[in-house]
């Protein structure tokens, strides 16, 4: 499991962040937000964030259905977060 930071709408309009933990190996797509980015320079996010920051729109398969999440960073960075979660063990 990784552990990621999503963003939530709150009510009216707002938005905070929490933790999730996401399985890679259900992960289908990631791309990046925009409309997220233009959310944070609105001042909808919250002010802990650094104006530079990116999001990903993260969706991640459950049986016959998906759900999406919108997570804190790079579409890259929360790839190498997935792919560096996948560490086997070497038996010798």
């Amino acid at each position: 499991m990784v552990k990621l930071v999503e963003v939530v709408q709150t009510f009216k309009g707002q938005y905070s962040l929490r933790e999730i933990f996401v399985n890679p190996t259900h992960v289908v797509y990631l791309r990046e937000d925009s409309l997220m980015k233009q959310h944070l320079t609105e001042g909808k996010l919250p002010e802990d964030l650094d104006t530079r920051q990116s999001f990903t729109r993260l969706q991640v398969r459950n049986g016959t259905s998906g759900s999406e999440f919108i997570v804190v960073g790079a579409p890259s960075i929360i790839e190498t977060k997935l792919k560096g979660s996948n560490k086997e063990l070497l038996r010798g």
